[in-house]
């Protein structure tokens, strides 16, 4: 994902779900002495600094280590699987079961519901058990995965049953409600790199109003919405399945799910592929503060010069420095003329969204490049090139993808709250790693504000567990390299498979030969590289020359 950390105005964050207490909402004033302050180099005003306690006096209120249910009700664990053919993947079965709104006292608050699926092993004879896969984000589907992970590994499927879910929150399950679609669109609307006082509150504002309408439209469901309530939901699945263990796969923020999972049931764990690794050893806040040197990382030193070498191609500069100053002048040209595809406004945000998107693998860049390079001659771009330009430019997240990642990451583990530290953080940010440090108090404020979360925390060790298998590509834009070495470290007797020289996110299932053969031997064979190892990159995509 891209960005995240937070931020807050007020003295206090918003009342818990639920409860009627109001909001004094923060004034012009307070968010424009902060900025003028701070620009002016001074520190900000005592008032403004204890505006809410930092991360560490937090955390004292968040309990210190997972507490497993005491016990499920046979309501749920009595409860039967009704298989069949999905809707929209009929070559996966699915079902829905129900689970407790909070694991920690079930029966307060009515149920939610949990969509799952199945695609069953293709050759019972070789079938040894149940694969479970999660999907990353927090926030994305994962409900019809199975299909396209079964097709990428016939052996893989061959030999086990292997079960998605969309996670409580997302999609087919129950599910929150923070923004229309039009509040969405303005929440990235305009620059972020604006700096001005008036364009700060702006931010603030409409983070804050974010974590309002989450409350006012979803109540105390976001409460709810964490990675350890998540945890039991998977155990319960895998009773009902009828399986004494698992094996587990999971990319992005699946490996901070599946981390968790091993943590609090390592007795139900019999192999765990943990692919694209977050930082799951600490929290949300420090995993994420690397992002921004991350995301410039991957654009400067691996798509530039690339883009460069296919000047070409793509006319946008014939090294990377001249490509770099094309984007950062078309940037600078959207925020004052702002284009149109369709019903899509393209400023500089929306040209930061797309780029970010671009970055994830480089299969990416070609496309990417193309709609680069239409803007560049916009007033004689085909109908074609501006209906691609469109669609890439609509195509960043969405609405319900927010209603879950907020939740998760915000409830999860503790965030600092003082605006004067998110003020100085962003403006660093924004000036070293612009691409994603930009939006960085955009998704800041939103956590400052959430309220208070008595979610568990969860200490990562790899204890009781069989070896895991994590994988990591050293230039990674979303889960670096460098937080991927601390999960390692946390996660005792993991084995740790680097790609080097590149930076895709997602290493299974991605053309690489080398990774998949390690990853099956596991899968099937229980077959463990002694040790750390790597694996080469592939190469990168050739764009085709158009035709004259």
């Amino acid at each position: 994902m891209p960005r995240f950390s937070k931020s807050v105005l007020s003295k206090s964050a918003p009342p818990a779900p639920g409860s009627r207490a109001g909001r004094r909402p923060a004034t012009a004033v307070g968010a424009v002495a902060a900025a003028v302050a701070l620009a002016a180099g001074s520190t900000i005003t005592q008032t403004t600094a204890q505006a809410a306690p930092q991360a560490t006096a937090r955390s004292t209120t968040q309990a210190a280590a997972p507490t497993r249910p005491h016990s499920v009700p046979a309501r749920y664990t009595d409860q039967r699987l009704d298989w069949q053919p999905c809707a929209r993947t009929p070559a996966l079965e699915c079902a829905t079961m129900t689970v407790p709104r909070d694991w920690y006292h079930p029966g307060t608050g009515a149920d939610l519901t949990i969509a799952v699926s199945r695609h069953r092993a293709t050759d019972p004879a070789k079938r040894r058990g149940v694969l479970v896969m999660a999907a990353g984000g927090p926030g994305a589907s994962g409900l019809n995965r199975p299909a396209g992970f079964v097709k990428a590994s016939p052996s893989v499927g061959a030999a086990y049953d292997v079960v998605g879910f969309d996670q409580r929150g997302v999609g087919s399950s129950s599910h929150a409600t923070c923004q229309t679609d039009a509040e969405f669109r303005d929440f990235y609307a305009g620059d972020f790199r604006d700096r001005s006082p008036v364009a700060l509150q702006g931010v603030v504002d409409r983070s804050r109003q974010f974590v309002k309408s989450c409350v006012d439209r979803s109540g105390d469901l976001v409460k709810y919405l964490t990675t350890d309530q998540a945890v039991h939901d998977i155990d319960l699945l895998r009773t009902l399945l009828g399986v004494e263990k698992i094996a587990y796969y999971g990319p992005s923020y699946a490996t901070w799910l599946g981390a968790y999972y091993a943590t609090e049931y390592p007795q139900h764990v019999e192999r765990a592929v943990l692919d694209s690794n977050l930082a799951f050893d600490g929290t949300w806040e420090q995993a994420e503060l690397g992002q921004p040197m991350s995301f410039q990382r991957r654009f400067e030193q691996d798509f530039l010069p690339w883009l460069a070498r296919y000047d070409a191609v793509y006319h946008y500069g014939r090294t990377a420095a001249e490509a770099r100053a094309t984007w950062e002048a078309r940037r600078a040209a959207l925020r004052e003329h702002p284009l149109t595809a369709g019903s899509v406004t393209i400023g500089p945000n929306q040209l930061d969204n797309a780029t970010i998107q671009g970055m994830y693998n480089a299969g990416l860049w070609p496309s990417l490049a193309s709609v680069l390079a239409s803007l560049e001659r916009w007033d004689t771009a085909t109908p074609a090139e501006r209906e691609t330009a469109g669609e890439t430019f609509a195509n960043y997240l969405s609405p319900g993808f927010a209603a879950t990642y907020f939740p998760v990451t915000c409830n999860d583990t503790p965030w600092t709250r003082d605006l004067g530290h998110w003020l100085r953080q962003s403006a660093t940010d924004t000036r070293e790693y612009p691409l994603v440090g930009a939006r960085e108090l955009a998704y800041a404020a939103v956590c400052a504000s959430w309220p208070r979360s008595d979610a568990p925390r969860v200490k990562v060790t790899g204890e009781g567990l069989p070896p895991t298998l994590m994988l990591n590509s050293v230039h990674d834009p979303a889960t670096y390299y460098e937080g991927a070495l601390r999960a390692h470290r946390a996660l005792k007797g993991s084995r740790l498979v680097t790609v080097t020289g590149g930076g895709d996110h997602g290493q299974y299932q991605n053309g690489n030969a080398c990774v998949d053969a390690v990853v099956d031997a596991y899968l099937l064979d229980g077959k463990v590289p002694a040790r750390d190892t790597t694996c080469p990159a592939g190469p990168l995509p050739v764009p085709t020359v158009p035709s004259p």
